[in-house]
């Protein structure tokens, strides 16, 4: 067990160890109250004196350190953005010659308050060419002083804000670790892994992050903090998994000649490998006495309703219900049309109609008190075997005769709580689950967080898809503005449609006749829907084009009858939010613009082109920014028009987001999160922890013959945490 020391120091508030004030300032800049909280303040990455590279010899477009001093600074605003680039002027301290080096910060607030005149740092960055001279834009850089200039150790390089910049964070830090003793930080990772892997304990880990005496040592001990994380989740994972194995559900076989195989004679084409191979280990799952715990996962159009429909059917032939579950009543409402135009006379129930099929009904949040009694009692009679829905799904209301089969449809958007709420109405026993997403997961992450679940993947381009080209339009470029409309206007005159993206609703700020820019060099914010189409309409250009705009804040009524007019071509142009990122299926749109496309991420732009070249028509994407093409975002903008592979793109994604919460601690509330481990970077090491963990657990009562390490997981699986991964 957990020693009393260790329990009074790691545990304590920071007040009593940093001071009161220091305390304060670290909890409004981190949000730290704890030792141990501090304690997990790893740094980034580490310089030191041998990197060091004189700026009389900087090397063009690689990574290099310098120490120089500051000898001028300042100050000017980003053109067509609100924000300023803080410039700074540093001469070698480490050559005579004093060459000097300029470099830039963009909104640099921080640098701006530590970067003044006469101050020595060590600053590290990529070398870049701008306005005929080198520079280093956005460098990490430690403020020395004289003990720091003179002491020859690697110099820890901490995430820091303006407030609590990185020399406070070392100097608490160093005060903090020196109150640290082995009894306070006790080891629960068992000894004979720690020497086959060549682990530092965890006492002398955090010395070695903290206060390394080499490099090697800061990211040795990076990596044995890296390995415990990986261990804990793999751990839970593995007994998560058991558990799940221990459930029993009502086995759904393959009926010959039932709804699945009348579906499979009806279809107009002839299903992919992929498709019949993900279908068959679907299928197998459904025929066991336990439940099915899947992930589907595919591009935009690969086929996976299809694939869902063939499991739901295999569902319902063996006397069962099945619950498909959308985000948005637009996705609830294609996926009904779609679904009974693809089931065309098995969509007519065979319990009490005249049909031989079963009951598709449409459940959501908009339905009328008709349509909702009638669905209410086709599902509770089970004369509905399929009900399609929203978070309608999930009203106490609803009761299934015997549901069997739960489809939830994009599940990063549903909460815990609300995909376990509908599991729960299954009567007595644990239904099959399938889950889908068109937003790629990369295999990395898949093997962590779902590690117990099985995955299926279609990879394969979608039916009839025709190839999206991709283009950066930098819009602070004369002409590129003027040149964006036409292109729209074109489209248009060749008989096709025009999705236009903007990243928010509303836009108090934004006057009409600009698009996002005011005067020169005020810059302005995002644009808005209300004020993209408003400029639209003041266009002479569009006079007899059709524009619409659409977003979540209109009434369901109204959104219905927009999409169902740009669906029917009624509509030229629809002006939206992200509202049709998932779901939105018109063949005859061939051009998507994404205003101020830096607001995006890069999976969500890769699904916002999605919508077009559906119809086997060329598509087009426009990605518009003002932002200069230096500056970081726009690196995330080239990633996107270089590439059309979802997957890669996940993966760029990913790293970019820095994986900051694998677990999800959005969804379950709470702090326990991966503070160290990349599921990118560190494939080797959960890797090994997934051997070690097998070993551990294949033997009885490993447990008892590990208790710290048994306690140390039932803490770092807190009561949400285990929440989450009982429910995911």
């Amino acid at each position: 067990m957990m020693s009393e020391t260790h329990t009074s120091l790691l545990a304590s508030e920071l007040g009593p160890v940093v001071g009161t004030n220091n305390a304060k300032a670290l909890e409004k800049a981190f949000g730290y109250t704890t030792v141990e909280e501090f304690l997990h303040h790893f740094p980034r990455r580490y310089v030191e004196v041998g990197e060091l590279t004189p700026i009389a010899e900087l090397p063009y477009d690689e990574h290099v350190t310098i120490v120089a001093r500051v000898v001028n600074t300042s100050q000017r605003q980003m053109h067509s953005r609100k924000g300023f680039i803080f410039e700074v002027t540093v001469s070698d301290e480490l050559d005579a010659s004093g060459q000097e080096l300029r470099m830039t910060f963009f909104n640099g607030y921080q640098a701006r308050s530590e970067l003044q005149h006469d101050t020595v740092a060590m600053f590290s960055g990529k070398v870049s060419w701008y306005q005929d001279h080198l520079q280093l834009s956005q460098p990490e850089y430690a403020i020395l002083d004289e003990a720091a200039q003179a002491d020859p150790r690697p110099i820890p390089i901490y995430p820091a804000s303006a407030k609590m910049p990185n020399k406070k964070i070392r100097d608490l830090m160093n005060l903090l670790m020196d109150q640290v003793r082995e009894t306070d930080v006790p080891e629960f990772i068992p000894a004979a892994l720690l020497r086959l892997h060549g682990y530092p304990t965890r006492f002398a880990a955090f010395n070695d992050r903290h206060r390394p005496k080499q490099v090697a040592d800061g990211y040795r001990a990076r990596n044995r903090f890296a390995y415990e994380e990986a261990l804990l989740l793999v751990l839970s994972l593995a007994e998560r998994s058991a558990a799940m194995g221990r459930q029993l559900a009502v086995a759904r076989p393959s009926i010959p000649g039932g709804l699945a195989d009348q579906f499979d004679e009806r279809l107009p084409f002839e299903l992919t490998e992929e498709q019949l191979l993900v279908g068959q280990e679907i299928s197998s799952d459904l025929s066991t006495p336990h439940p099915m715990h899947r992930l589907l996962q595919g591009e935009v159009g690969s086929g996976k309703t299809v694939v869902a429909l063939r499991a739901i059917l295999q569902v319902i032939d063996s006397g069962g219900q099945a619950a498909l579950l959308a985000p948005t009543e637009v996705l609830a409402t294609q996926h009904f049309e779609s679904i009974r135009s693809m089931l065309g006379p098995l969509a007519e129930p065979g319990l009490f109609g005249e049909g031989n099929g079963t009951g598709v009904a449409l459940l959501t949040g908009s339905a009328k008190t008709a349509q909702r009694k009638e669905a209410l009692l086709g599902i509770a009679s089970g004369q509905t075997g399929l009900i399609i829905g929203t978070h309608a799904l999930l009203g106490d209301q609803v009761q299934f005769a015997d549901l069997g089969l739960v489809v939830i449809d994009e599940q990063h958007r549903f909460g815990v709580e609300q995909r376990d709420a509908l599991r729960a109405k299954a009567n007595n026993t644990v239904p099959h689950t399938l889950v889908m997403t068109a937003t790629p997961i990369p295999r990395t992450v898949a093997m962590t967080v779902f590690g117990d679940l099985e995955i299926s993947t279609i990879r394969r381009m979608p039916f009839g898809r025709a190839p999206i080209t991709t283009h950066l339009v930098p819009m602070q470029l004369p002409g590129y503005q003027q040149r964006l409309f036409q292109r729209m206007a074109e489209e248009v005159s060749k008989g096709h449609q025009v999705y236009v993206v903007c990243p928010r609703i509303t836009d108090s700020q934004t006057e009409p006749g600009s698009l996002g820019v005011t005067a020169e060099g005020s810059g302005n914010d995002p644009m808005s829907v209300e004020a993209m189409f408003e400029l639209v309409n003041s266009i002479p250009l569009f006079n007899d084009i059709r524009v619409e705009a659409l977003h979540s804040q209109l009434p369901t009524e109204d959104k219905h009858a927009i999409m169902e007019e740009f669906s029917s071509g009624e509509v030229d142009i629809l002006i939206s939010t992200t509202v049709i990122e998932v779901g939105v299926d018109v063949h005859n749109a061939t051009l998507m613009v994404i205003i101020d496309a830096e607001n995006f991420g890069i999976s969500q732009l890769h699904q916002l082109r999605g919508r077009v070249g559906r119809g086997g028509l060329p598509g087009t994407c426009l990605l518009t920014t003002w932002l200069d093409a230096d500056h970081p975002s726009v690196n995330r903008l080239r990633t996107v028009e270089g590439s059309t592979d979802g997957f890669e793109l996940a993966e760029a994604d990913l790293a970019e987001r820095k994986e900051g919460n694998i677990l999800g601690v959005q969804q379950s509330g709470s702090r326990s999160s991966l503070r160290v481990l990349s599921v990118m970077k560190d494939q080797k090491i959960i890797e090994r922890a997934r051997k070690d963990v097998g070993q551990l657990t294949s033997a009885a009562g490993w447990r008892e013959s590990y208790p710290l390490l048994a306690v140390t997981l039932g803490t770092w699986v807190d009561e949400a945490t285990r929440e989450f991964l009982d429910k995911n």
